[in-house]
C-alpha cells in the first residue's frame, strides 16, 4: 500500500504518517500539487493521495484525470469542518479524514483503498490443477498467457503468478488494453516526454517503467492495435522502450504476463494479431477453466462471498440454504466468478430469516421490477406457475424504452439496498459515479429518488 500525502496536513502530517506506516503503508509527501504530480508521474506511483484540504483539490483531481493517472484521493483537515469536507467531496475526493489523525479513522480509509482480495478460493479438481501448473512455472522469468472467459479471474491468477516470483518484493503493474483508446495506449505502455503531443504537459513514465524490475500485466492483450503489436514485440526481444517523443531508449527489465478471453490462435488465423508476439506472449498457456466446469468452486465462492459481504455491510452471518446451493450449482454463469460475486452480494442484502433463502438467490434474469412478478417466487405452485410468471417478466418489456427500463433496474435495486448508493453500484455492475449520475438525472426529471436509509426492505 503506498499513500502519497500532499501538503502540511495543518502539522499534523508526521501522525499522519506514523499511523499510516503502522499499518503497513510506504508514505511518500510532496509539498504541493505539482511536487505531487511529478511523484506520480516518474513511475512512483501510489494506491491513495490524501491531500490538505486547504490546497485546491479540484485542481489535483482535474490533472489527475487529464493525465490518465488514476488513483483515489482523501483530503484532510482540522476538525470536523462541515463545509471544508462538502467542498472537498464536491471537488472529486472519495473521503474527507478529520485532524488530527484517528488510527481507526485512517486504518479504514486505507483498507477501503485496498478492499479487493487477491487470495484465490477454490475447492475443485480443475482449478487445483491449474494451480499446480501455476506454481510449477511462477518461479521462472518465461512470458505466461492466462487464458479463460470473462470473469474466471485472470488477473487474480496473474497476481499469483507475481507473489510466487523471485521479483514479488517488486512491483505489480497492470494496464488494460481494451479500456484505452489506441492513441493513448502507446504512451501508457511506453510513456512520454514533455510537449509529445497536446496534453503532454511533462514528462510521464509509462508501465514499462513503472514495472521495471517486476511483473507488467497485459490485461486482453488481443485487443491491441497491430502497430502497437510490433512495438511490443521489439521490447520482448530488445528489452528496451522508446518513449513517446523521445530519441533515447531506456532499458527495461520486466516479467511480462498477458490475458485474453478470446482464442488467441484464431485471431493469428484471422490476421488480426502477429504470429511472431502470439508465439513470444504464449511461451506457457495458462488456462482458467469457466465456473461451469469447476461445481465445487462455486459452493466453495458461495461460501467466501457470502462472509465476505455479511462483515463489509455489517449483517450477520447466515448459512445458504439447501435450497440456495442448488439453484447456484444448477446455473450455468455465463459472467462466471465476477457473476456468482454480484450474485451473492446481493443476496447478502435481500435475505430474511436464519438462511440465505433460494428466494435470495437472483440469477441471470430474474431481475425484479417494480410491479413485475419476481423470478421463483411461484416456484412452489409448479413449472407452470414458473412459466407464467417468466412469460409475464417478459411481457412488461414490451413497448418500453431500454431507458425505461433500466431506470426501473436501478430504482429497484436501490429500494432492495435500502438506499445506499455503493451497495446499489456493486449489484449493478456500474460505477458510484455513473449511478449518481443517473439518480441526479432522474431527479431532474421528477422521478422520486429514494435517499440513504429511506427506503424500505421489499418483501421477498
Amino acid at each position: 500500500m503506498r499513500l502519497l500525502i500532499i501538503g502540511s496536513l495543518d502539522g499534523q502530517i508526521g501522525a499522519a504518517s506514523r499511523i499510516a506506516i503502522g499499518r503497513g503503508a510506504q508514505v511518500a509527501h510532496a509539498d504541493d500539487i505539482e511536487a505531487g504530480l511529478r511523484h506520480l508521474r516518474s513511475g512512483q506511483g501510489a494506491d491513495l493521495v490524501m491531500i490538505d484540504v486547504r490546497m485546491d483539490v479540484a485542481a489535483l483531481v482535474r490533472s489527475l484525470a487529464s493525465e490518465r493517472i488514476v488513483v483515489p484521493v482523501v483530503a484532510a483537515g482540522i476538525g470536523t469542518d462541515a463545509d471544508a469536507a462538502v467542498r472537498a467531496i464536491k471537488a472529486g475526493a472519495r473521503e474527507y479524514v478529520p485532524l488530527p489523525p484517528d488510527p481507526e479513522m485512517i486504518a479504514a480509509v486505507l483498507a477501503a483503498a485496498t478492499t479487493v482480495s487477491h487470495r484465490i478460493v477454490f475447492r475443485d479438481p480443475r482449478m487445483a490443477e491449474t494451480l499446480r501448473l501455476a506454481d510449477q512455472v511462477a518461479a521462472s522469468d518465461a512470458t505466461i498467457l492466462i487464458s479463460g472467459e470473462s470473469g474466471t479471474g485472470k488477473e487474480l491468477m496473474a497476481r499469483y503468478l507475481h507473489r510466487k516470483s523471485r521479483r514479488a518484493e517488486k512491483r505489480f503493474v497492470a494496464i488494460n488494453c481494451a479500456a484505452i483508446p489506441d492513441n493513448l495506449l502507446e504512451s501508457e505502455l511506453f510513456g512520454h516526454e514533455k510537449g509529445a503531443f497536446t496534453g503532454a504537459v511533462a514528462r510521464r513514465i509509462g508501465k514499462f517503467e513503472e514495472a521495471n524490475g517486476g511483473t507488467l500485466l497485459l490485461d486482453e492483450v488481443s485487443e491491441m492495435d497491430p502497430r502497437l503489436q510490433a512495438k511490443l514485440l521489439r521490447v520482448i526481444q530488445e528489452r528496451e522502450i522508446d518513449r513517446v517523443g523521445g530519441n533515447q531508449p531506456v532499458a527495461v527489465d520486466v516479467r511480462l504476463l498477458a490475458t485474453s478471453n478470446t482464442d488467441m490462435a484464431e485471431a493469428v488465423r484471422a490476421g488480426t494479431f502477429r504470429d511472431d508476439l502470439y508465439f513470444r506472449l504464449n511461451v506457457v498457456n495458462l488456462h482458467i477453466p469457466p465456473l461451469r466446469e469447476r461445481p465445487r468452486d462455486v459452493d466453495a465462492l458461495a461460501e467466501h462471498f457470502v462472509a465476505v459481504y455479511s462483515e463489509q455491510n455489517d449483517i450477520p452471518l447466515r448459512p445458504l440454504s439447501g435450497e440456495a446451493r442448488e439453484k447456484l450449482l444448477g446455473h450455468g454463469w455465463p459472467g462466471n466468478v465476477r457473476e456468482l460475486e454480484n450474485t451473492i452480494h446481493r443476496a447478502v442484502l435481500l435475505a430474511e430469516g436464519a438462511e440465505i433463502s433460494a428466494a435470495a438467490v437472483m440469477l441471470t434474469g430474474e431481475t425484479v421490477l417494480s410491479g413485475a412478478p419476481r423470478a421463483g417466487a411461484e416456484a412452489g405452485r409448479g413449472g407452470g406457475a414458473v412459466a407464467a410468471g417468466a412469460s409475464a417478466v417478459a411481457r412488461s418489456f414490451v413497448g418500453r424504452t431500454v431507458a425505461e427500463v433500466e431506470r426501473d433496474l436501478i430504482l429497484e435495486t436501490l429500494q432492495h439496498c435500502l438506499g445506499n448508493r455503493t451497495h446499489a453500484a456493486n449489484i449493478l455492475g456500474i460505477s458510484i459515479r455513473t449511478l449518481r449520475n443517473k439518480l441526479k438525472l432522474y431527479s431532474e426529471e421528477g422521478v422520486p429518488v429514494p435517499m440513504p436509509g429511506e427506503a424500505e426492505r421489499p418483501t421477498l
